[in-house]
């Protein structure tokens, strides 16, 4: 219980986040996109910096998570399909103004036109999912093992 109200907490305040900077409006984000408003980069920046310093200060802190995990900075091995996808995820997030974290804030502001690129993600992924199983007539790409 105590996992899942964390991150019901934790997801609700990367909302909220993303709908106070503007995020969650595929206007904005296009205009940054294109290079004639540069708010969201403070934003990114903002973030990356208290992302780093979590990483950095919080296993000195702490020997273990809030849940009571141990910290790891796992490396995974990079994957055949990794670059494409995210070349692809690059031009959807251009094409449409909507990476997958703001879309779903975006529905709580009340942006309901976002359900159309919501559901050209989830056919994405499924996509994906069915070519790294080798269903779609490819063999399938080599599996990293959970750690």
């Amino acid at each position: 219980m105590k996992r899942l109200l964390s991150i019901a907490l934790g997801g609700g305040l990367f909302g909220y986040g993303l709908a106070w900077s503007g995020m969650t409006r595929p206007e904005v984000v296009l205009s940054f996109l294109q290079l004639r408003n540069f708010g969201l980069l403070l934003v990114m920046a903002a973030a990356l910096v208290v992302t780093a310093l979590g990483f950095r200060l919080a296993p000195a802190l702490r020997a273990t998570t809030l849940l009571g995990l141990p910290f790891s900075h796992e490396v995974k091995q990079m994957l055949p399909g990794t670059v494409p996808g995210a070349v692809i995820f690059g031009v959807g997030w251009g094409l449409s103004g909507l990476c997958p974290g703001a879309a779903v804030a975006s529905l709580g502001t009340g942006n309901g036109p976002v359900l159309i690129g919501l559901a050209g993600m989830f056919l994405g992924a499924w996509l994906q999912g069915m070519l790294a199983e080798g269903r779609l007539g490819r063999r399938p790409w080599p599996r990293q093992e959970a750690g």
